[in-house]
């Protein structure tokens, strides 16, 4: 072929080529939005008391058909306007719950409360205005070490349902109860299933909303879990006498399950985990462990004991062997 028709033709394939992949690009990108747009997480608020609904998340672990929506987060109308707890798992969440308060109740949000630096329970802050954001110091402190690389693993797990989420910081460092709109929020600071849980009582109602502290039904996360402390702060919270407890995963109860259930596996499990290191048990070994049937109801028991098995089981082996000292005379 001659030089100038070999350039000519090599000129048009690429423009051609070039056209074709910039159309389908267009394409993706188009396909790409339009399914992003079509993820709705579809909240629904039950009433459980006086002003007060929650939004019951699902009893699953994370992924990308639940879009991360497996928290409970709720919100109280108040004479002064809206208080919520925890904002959900990502920017999206936050805005569907934002509409479904003014669809609900048509008031102001004035405080919304993070109960603790997991993902699920403060991601959708950037649909709330930063400075009525609040929740205690720790919390605070936690989410600025821990944020980011939380947002980058919820990013692979739920892909388009987190586009757009940041973190954003509380705007308020709590430090003592608070009186909103003729309720007296009792701001309960305890540990356990994290270095800093908030737990809140709503003395007009007798609504206890215990974040991560309680589950119900649905198995507890421990990748920051201290369980002694986390079961002293069971028996605080067992102290306080109210007519609802909403826990941060499962449903609202008022008979007393949440805590009694929480408390009895975290029990159990510490004491399978102590037994099966007394015994020289692998962690492989452990992951195996048979399920008693009382806990038949909570849901994915297995996956998260394996999970707790790995969280937990090197420090207190090492907490609960001897060292050997090396070497010898």
């Amino acid at each position: 072929m001659h030089r100038r028709n070999f350039l000519h033709v090599t000129a048009a394939l690429g423009a051609r080529f070039a056209a074709t992949s910039s159309a389908l690009g267009a394409w993706l990108t188009g396909a790409d939005t339009a399914a992003a747009g079509l993820l709705k997480y579809n909240l629904k608020a039950d009433l459980i008391a006086a002003g007060t609904y929650v939004v019951i998340g699902k009893s699953e672990y994370f992924s990308h058909e639940n879009g991360g929506n497996i928290v409970n987060t709720a919100f109280i109308d108040t004479d002064d306007g809206v208080v919520v707890i925890d904002s959900g798992p990502s920017l999206r969440y936050g805005n569907e719950l934002t509409r479904l308060i003014k669809k609900t109740i048509n008031k102001d949000i004035v405080r919304v409360y993070i109960t603790h630096h997991h993902p699920d329970h403060f991601l959708g802050n950037q649909a709330f205005d930063a400075k009525s954001i609040a929740t205690l110091p720790k919390i605070i402190e936690n989410i600025k070490s821990e944020g980011e690389a939380f947002v980058e693993n919820m990013y692979r797990l739920e892909g388009d349902w987190m586009r757009g989420t940041k973190v954003v910081l509380p705007g308020l460092a709590l430090k003592s109860s608070e009186i909103i709109g003729g309720h007296a929020f009792e701001i309960l600071p305890m540990g356990g299933h994290t270095s800093a849980d908030l737990a809140i009582f709503d003395a007009r109602t007798g609504v206890l909303f215990a974040g991560d502290l309680a589950f119900l039904d649905r198995a507890p996360t421990t990748p920051h879990a201290e369980l002694a402390r986390w079961q002293k702060s069971l028996n605080e919270l067992d102290k306080i006498k109210h007519n609802v407890l909403v826990p941060g995963h499962g449903p609202a109860e008022g008979g007393g399950r949440a805590i009694a259930q929480t408390r009895d596996y975290l029990q159990w499990l510490e004491n399978t985990l102590r037994t099966s290191i007394n015994n020289g048990l692998d962690m492989t070994e452990v992951m195996e462990t048979k399920i008693p049937d009382r806990f038949a109801s909570i849901s994915v028991l297995p996956d998260e004991l394996k999970r707790s098995v790995a969280h937990l089981y090197r420090k207190m082996e090492e907490n609960l062997l001897p060292v050997v000292a090396k070497g010898g005379g």
